[in-house]
């Protein structure tokens, strides 16, 4: 099984690159994308058992990732929630850890320990499939 994935990203440049790595490295399927914090909440909200894995920026087009980390706080246990940002600071961290964020990647430097992350998490029923 694929994990499936969301973005919520408003560089274009990065969610393609981002989309195309993932799919390479980490079996990833990637399930829908947004550039505004409108579009990456309602879509997450509105489909709830479409998606396990949510990689959001905290800067985008029109509001902020802060926003989707809020709106997906109560979300089922195997549903991860990462961030890849160009403001991994300190505080940005213990913010996005708060929101119950699974963890935080600086865009500039942290691609490869995302992707290996990516590439550790095992989609639901996977297990299942390996136990018979």
């Amino acid at each position: 099984m694929k994990l499936r994935t969301y973005l919520v990203e408003d560089n274009p440049t990065i969610r393609e690159n981002l989309i195309a790595t993932l799919e390479e490295l980490a079996d990833v399927e990637p399930v829908g994308m947004a550039d505004t914090e409108s579009a990456g909440t309602d879509w997450l909200q509105r489909n709830p058992d479409a998606w396990d894995l949510a990689i959001v920026d905290l800067f985008l087009r029109q509001g902020s990732g802060l926003g989707v980390l809020t709106a997906c706080r109560t979300r089922q246990p195997h549903q991860k929630i990462v961030v890849l940002s160009n403001y991994a600071t300190p505080d940005i961290r213990s913010r996005c850890a708060q929101l119950g964020v699974d963890a935080v990647f600086d865009k500039s430097n942290e691609i490869d320990a995302l992707m290996e992350y990516c590439m550790n998490i095992e989609p639901p029923g996977s297990s299942a499939l390996k136990a018979s």
